[in-house]
């Protein structure tokens, strides 16, 4: 029993730092992820990098997008931060 309690700040301190860290940064993962498999041809979308373009081909883990010259490029899925509304 003393020993349980001697474990216990060590054990509240996980407890705290899983609800104010781990869990917010694995649903904002899992957002992101469900962002990302909804893209759909004709969004516009900003990469990780800051390009900004329009969605003009999808694969399964590729993009192909345009700009507003008309050069295509192409990026994996995972470089797309957000999609422009």
């Amino acid at each position: 029993m003393e020993m349980l309690i001697s474990l216990s700040p060590i054990i509240l301190m996980f407890v705290i730092f899983y609800f104010l860290l781990i869990r917010p940064q694995q649903k904002r993962q899992k957002q992101v992820r469900q962002m990302q498999n909804d893209l759909q041809k004709g969004d516009t979308v900003i990469t990780i990098g800051g390009f900004h373009g329009t969605i003009h081909a999808l694969d399964e883990n590729s993009v192909v997008l345009t700009t507003e010259n008309g050069t295509k490029m192409t990026y994996d899925r995972s470089a797309i931060r957000e999609v422009k509304k």
